[in-house]
């Protein structure tokens, strides 16, 4: 038998991995590895680079498995940028593979030359690399896809000349590479699991402050069973890009605002703060103030070193979170909890002039969606609305964790070939939109039937509200005027309605659980004015 080439080996590689999709917009550099597509691997075409980052992205998080995409050269590593920045800060385990032009045209620095192809996408991966040799590539891809698996998880990055896929792999190595593996879970040792179970303990007012590390169904036992046994108020960390606990649970209270002195205010009625999977913290809004009142002290855990390092106070361990949950509520001493009262949304503002405020939107879309849905979302003053949603297991809400635009569409077609037996209701402003709409086209093209609510305020409402804040003048800059999103929709192949009443959205969200399609709805909106 003839030695495999390096094409063979390395898809041979993404198998070990369980990868049997990838996620691409391909070039000149990339034919010749999709030349080798075996049969067993889709290759689901993306119109735009930052598209296909997206999706890869949502279904890694929403799948727990290796998210794999294709980009081309560095033009299209540029264009896949904004949303890699998200992809890193939601520890996104995506194996990013860019093609190189052939080794010989390199250093004449040809057209579509990958320039510095190792330095290209920091600091937005955990590694990056280009094989010495051809019979290097297999290799080399194994390391970044361990890696990325790999506590914390993160983008890695592949750049991998044209003309290495049909040369022989080194075959003593490409043969155990499937068989390698790496368990990269760190937990946190006795002692500091005594530590944070001691300062519990003692404390007179704790509370539990939950990120996107324990969004799993075991964090989300465990974080139920440490908030029950030891009375323990709940909040979401600011800024969050999942639903770490659930929203109508009596000890649930919220989400932390985005300002510095803001969260130190809101915490100073505790004296011990546990965060668990949340980096301490992700603000927004400029507020001023300490990080923390005196008489609060806060502990965190968290599998990202960087994470700890970063934390602007408290004493931050490093390990898996939800391990870190699971051992302490087997250890905190019992306590009667706060008062129940399950976190209860303002009213929503009435409809004016036929449009709807953002809370009825969200009140209707919460009331119609089925019970198993997946909420993903790229719209305006997210952190003060999520919380609306009914949400009553893991995996159940995903947001752009680094605040960039154009991940939400695509991102929800990943989410839904991550899982088809949830439906997927996306809800994606009318400006966000406009930012990966191509990704319209893929779901029509391979029938994904993730459902799109576009809500249409005709302006960019997030910075209308900040721009109050900041007394920032009204130049009629940030409207956006004259868009039809159903029109584009209906371009790329996707059935797409007007919607004026909540009762028609309603129905209209109802439908998810039985779409076979991709299916789009505009509701018109208030203006943030």
């Amino acid at each position: 038998m003839s030695a495999p080439d390096v094409a063979q080996a390395f898809y041979e590689v993404l198998r070990a991995r369980g990868v049997n999709r990838i996620f691409g917009n391909p070039g000149s550099n990339e034919l010749t590895m999709l030349k080798h597509l075996p049969d067993d691997i889709e290759y689901v075409l993306a119109l735009q680079e930052g598209a296909a980052v997206a999706m890869a992205d949502g279904y890694a998080q929403a799948s727990g498995s290796l998210g794999v995409v294709n980009l081309h050269s560095s033009s299209g590593t540029g264009n896949a940028m904004g949303n890699l920045t998200n992809s890193a800060a939601a520890h996104a385990p995506v194996l990013v593979i860019a093609g190189q032009q052939s080794r010989r045209y390199v250093p004449l620095n040809a057209m579509l030359t990958n320039v510095d192809a190792t330095r290209l996408a920091d600091p937005l991966v955990k590694w990056s690399a280009e094989p010495l040799r051809p019979e290097d590539v297999p290799a080399v891809v194994s390391q970044a896809a361990l890696l990325a698996m790999s506590a914390p998880t993160g983008p890695t990055y592949v750049s991998i000349p044209l003309d290495d896929w049909a040369r022989p792999a080194d075959e003593q190595v490409s043969a155990g590479l499937p068989a390698r593996s790496v368990a990269a879970t760190p937990v946190l040792s006795e002692a500091s699991i005594d530590e944070i179970v001691a300062e519990l303990d003692a404390a007179s007012s704790p509370v539990l402050v939950l990120g996107p590390g324990v969004d799993t169904e075991a964090g989300w036992a465990a974080t139920r069973a440490l908030s029950e046994r030891r009375g323990l108020p709940v909040w979401v960390a600011p800024s969050p890009s999942r639903a770490p606990f659930a929203t109508r649970h009596p000890h649930f209270r919220g989400i932390l605002p985005t300002g510095l002195g803001a969260v130190a205010e809101l915490l100073s009625e505790h004296d011990v703060v546990l965060t668990l999977g949340a980096a301490v913290f992700r603000y927004h809004q400029f507020v001023e103030g300490a990080p923390l009142r005196p008489g609060t002290r806060l502990i965190g855990v968290t599998s990202d070193p960087g994470e700890a390092a970063r934390a602007a106070a408290g004493a931050i361990h490093v390990g898996d979170p939800v391990d870190a949950a699971a051992r302490l509520a087997a250890r905190v001493r019992e306590s009667d909890g706060p008062a129940d009262g399950a976190f209860v949304p303002d009213a929503a503002p009435p409809t004016v002039g036929g449009r709807h405020s953002a809370q009825a939107i969200l009140d209707a879309v919460d009331r119609a969606k089925p019970a198993d849905a997946v909420v993903v979302l790229e719209w305006t003053s997210a952190d003060a609305l999520w919380a609306r949603f009914t949400f009553d297991r893991a995996q159940s809400y995903y947001f752009p964790a680094n605040g960039g635009l154009g991940w939400g569409l695509p991102a929800a077609i990943g989410v839904q070939l991550a899982d088809p037996s949830r439906p997927v209701v996306a809800l994606i402003g009318d400006g966000a939109m406009q930012y990966t709409p191509a990704a319209l086209w893929t779901a029509a093209r391979y029938g994904i039937p993730v459902t799109f609510v576009i809500p249409q305020n005709e302006e960019y409402g997030a910075l209308q509200r900040f721009s109050r804040i900041m007394d920032v003048p009204d130049g009629g800059y940030l409207d956006l005027p004259g868009l039809d999103p159903c029109a584009v929709a209906r371009g790329y192949g996707v059935d797409a309605h007007r919607l004026d009443s909540l009762d028609d959205l309603e129905e209209f969200v109802r439908g998810a659980a039985t779409a076979t399609g991709p299916r789009l709805a505009v509701v018109p909106q208030l203006s943030q004015r």
